[in-house]
């Protein structure tokens, strides 16, 4: 592991534990060379399948992009990063679960504004409004009306 700072290939690791369920392991590590602390985080890779979009295209899995898409929708809300975090765990273990090898894009977008309503109202009105492709202001009170009736 190469230090953020320095790059100095040597580290040692000062704290570890299991996070998030025991999904992965947080390593607590510090530089040799300028002593300057990190963390890093070491996760089983599994055979993720492909994901089929909409137009019938396929794409390899990436985290990284329903992070983004998470990330994006919460922004400038009181949301925890690792809430975050769990949130896309959940929608990853949704799609392992499967156990097939090509998964619908849209079973993942809807696992992920499942997870958003529990989490914060705002931020899934934001994620849906794109996920849905609002057309318009009528398309986005229809579905506003919809999570309101769902949450009473």
């Amino acid at each position: 592991m190469r230090c953020p700072r320095c790059q100095h290939g040597d580290d040692k690791v000062i704290d570890s534990r299991p996070s998030q369920e025991g999904e992965s392991i947080r390593r607590r590590r510090e530089c040799e060379r300028c002593a300057h602390r990190f963390t890093t985080y070491e996760r089983i890779e599994s055979e993720m399948p492909l994901v089929v979009k909409r137009d019938g295209t396929r794409a390899p899995y990436s985290r990284d992009n329903i992070l983004g898409g998470v990330r994006k929708a919460c922004e400038k809300r009181p949301i925890a990063s690792d809430r975050i975090a769990a949130l896309v765990d959940d929608v990853e273990r949704a799609v392992l679960d499967r156990g097939e090898p090509e998964v619908p894009s849209t079973f993942i977008g809807e696992r992920v504004m499942e997870r958003l309503r529990e989490l914060d109202d705002v931020a899934y009105v934001r994620f849906a409004s794109v996920y849905r492709s609002f057309r318009d202001a009528e398309d986005f009170l229809t579905e506003l009306k919809h999570f309101l009736d769902k949450s009473r």
